[in-house]
């Protein structure tokens, strides 16, 4: 009789455990959704942008009579309003990313800190109630657990790490591009005066 209430427990936790997996699916995949239509807003907005640019510049050419006076306004307007507009494009883009990363990311480390709880309660009610004489079976085998647990903890906190220097990468080439933008247009003013 003593082994029944313990599987009817094991059997709570599972089902406890499934629903708040099948919750953070649901958040997950609610994230992912909503980040793929901000993204696809951006996408549309600089779409337009770049048409009514488009637009615009192609009225000024038609407007100049001197071939010169044409690539000077190509090279110096249209192409560093170009640039400009791919810079602010990535900041949105990245901007998007990481707010839903930081999102993503606290969603997957609460769930990966209830799962090893739910594992180490799992594990410890299935020992607790094992058969007189297999105590060093159970010390061996939750010394095992305790390693495993450990292991991951490792791995879990070195992949951490390298994320964290990726993204730190990823936000200074972002950084270095919107610096240099301003730089390009600063010295178009100067070569007008």
């Amino acid at each position: 009789m003593s082994y029944g209430s313990p599987k009817s427990k094991l059997g709570g936790n599972l089902s406890s455990q499934q629903q708040k997996m099948m919750e953070s699916s649901q958040a997950i995949g609610k994230l992912t959704v909503e980040s793929a239509q901000a993204i696809a807003q951006i996408n549309q907005q600089a779409v337009q942008d770049m048409a009514t640019a488009f637009q615009e510049k192609v009225a000024e050419l038609l407007k100049v009579k001197n071939p010169q006076e044409a690539f000077d306004v190509v090279h110096a307007q249209v192409l560093q309003d170009a640039a400009k507009q791919v810079t602010d494009y990535q900041a949105k883009v990245a901007k998007v990313m990481k707010a839903n990363h930081d999102d993503l990311s606290g969603l997957a480390e609460s769930l990966i800190q209830q799962s090893k709880m739910d594992l180490i309660h799992f594990v410890n009610d299935a020992t607790a109630n094992a058969p007189a004489g297999s105590e060093p079976y159970v010390s061996v085998f939750k010394t095992a657990f305790s390693n495993a647990l450990q292991n991951f903890e490792l791995i879990r906190a070195s992949t951490a790490d390298s994320f964290a220097n990726f993204e730190k990468s990823v936000n200074n080439m972002s950084h270095l591009s919107t610096a240099t933008a301003p730089k390009k247009t600063a010295s178009k003013a100067r070569s007008k005066k």
